[in-house]
């Protein structure tokens, strides 16, 4: 699902919001801020008779909420017949409020998602799209610069080539999560975004359908995104990525282009780092030329070698399951492709398959699969526990992002370890012990 950058939206006032926010990856933790600090009472009034406690108000019930926002909509040019016959029949969708409150306490590990992301069916499918689609990529190429195979990559892993959407009705959806969601704000916008689009007559209401979260169509769009990039490639006056291939798929090249797509190059290659590495140096925020990472030892997987015509760009070091595991040397089209979905598995992946319609992204190395992947409550009590030893994980939520890997790898270097920043059963085991 692409991530919406800060650019002028249709609808007035209408900002778009990255879909990072999504995560709810906060720094630091919030619940002291509405927390006041206790008061002794004085002589004076330690004996006066306590006031009642405030009635809480009430929550607005749905059809209270439907009408104050159809009349925000209006207010910003949205038609009241369009804004009724979108909102006829609806109701809240209790499976979206499900769905939005689960958070799942186990994950995949990356070689498992990898897997399933590039089975033989994926691929072969795939390579079909490739060929039936030729002269619509061939344009697309012409236009916008991004590589077919990436973008054919990503329609298989959005929605397997336009046969998973989506059955929702995305106002439905957007409702529900507006009005009781646990970031109702984003859904608000983002509702408001999906009107717009039914304004424009780019689909009917009833054709609207996408995810419980709202992304759209053969690409996954949420509406922000799709008024900002989506484009009319097959000329028949419409924005259409729910049925037109052509539009999906010249879509996603738009917004990978204006993310920042470098044509002819390259998203990365698996690497073979030398003996005593400094693991600390695979992270994100550090950036060397692909000279310099050489100039360390750094050398090719499986015999072949760095682009030369690459020397001077710069690049970031990714170890997704540790020391233990591959090497991945990353280009600037990787961080583009996590513009469109913020993970670096997800970007991995769209890679890796994007190299296997040609028959290679082969990964040489082998992957710890011994190794078992925390689940969140042993995420959070590794970040409780990095706290109580004053390495600062920036906040507690399950979450391993860059301040946790930050104070990882602090830990690792105590105990004299490879300081990969990865969060593994044996570094959580280190940290229990008194």
């Amino acid at each position: 699902m692409p991530t919406p950058h800060s650019r002028k939206a249709r609808l007035p006032l209408l900002a778009s919001f990255s879909l990072i926010c999504l995560s709810a990856c906060a720094d630091t933790p919030s619940a002291a801020i509405a927390q006041p600090v206790p008061v002794q009472p004085s002589a004076a009034t330690a004996a006066a008779p306590a006031a009642p406690p405030a009635q809480a108000p009430k929550p607005q019930t749905f059809a209270q909420w439907r009408d104050s926002f159809r009349q925000e909509a209006l207010g910003k040019g949205i038609d009241a017949d369009l804004f009724d016959r979108a909102f006829a029949g609806v109701t809240p969708d209790e499976d979206v409020i499900k769905a939005d409150r689960s958070q799942p306490e186990f994950s995949r590990p990356v070689w498992a998602y990898l897997d399933s992301a590039m089975s033989s069916q994926r691929v072969a499918t795939g390579r079909s799209r490739l060929s039936a689609q030729r002269e619509t990529l061939d344009a697309i190429e012409q236009r916008y610069g991004v590589d077919r195979r990436i973008l054919t990559a990503i329609w298989g892993l959005e929605s397997n080539y336009g046969q998973n959407m989506g059955n929702r009705a995305v106002i439905r959806s957007l409702a529900t999560l507006a009005h009781e969601g646990r970031r109702p704000q984003f859904a608000h916008d983002q509702l408001l975004a999906a009107l717009d689009i039914l304004q424009h007559r780019d689909i009917e209401p009833s054709g609207m359908l996408g995810s419980w979260a709202g992304a759209m169509g053969q690409t996954q769009f949420i509406p922000t995104t799709y008024n900002q990039y989506a484009v009319d490639f097959d000329g028949n006056g419409r924005r259409d990525i729910w049925n037109s291939a052509a539009d999906a798929l010249a879509s996603a090249a738009h917004y990978l282009q204006q993310s920042g797509w470098r044509s002819g190059q390259p998203w990365g290659q698996e690497v073979v780092l030398p003996a005593n590495f400094d693991y600390a140096q695979a992270d994100p925020a550090v950036k060397k030329t692909v000279a310099e990472w050489q100039a360390l030892g750094i050398t090719a997987a499986g015999g072949q070698r760095l682009a030369d015509n690459l020397a001077e760009q710069r690049a970031a070091l990714l170890l997704p399951a540790s020391h233990r595991g591959p090497a991945f040397l990353l280009l600037n089209n990787f961080s583009t492709i996590m513009r469109y979905n913020n993970s670096s598995s997800y970007a991995l992946a769209i890679g890796l398959l994007s190299e296997r319609f040609q028959g290679a992204g082969q990964i040489h190395a082998t992957w710890p699969t011994d190794d078992r992947p925390l689940s969140r409550s042993e995420r959070i009590e590794l970040q409780t526990l990095l706290t109580e030893k004053g390495l600062e994980p920036g906040g507690i939520d399950g979450i391993i992002g860059a301040n946790t890997r930050r104070a990882i790898r602090s830990f690792q270097q105590q105990q004299d370890w490879p300081a990969d920043g990865y969060a593994s059963v044996e570094l959580l085991e280190a940290l229990r012990q008194p």
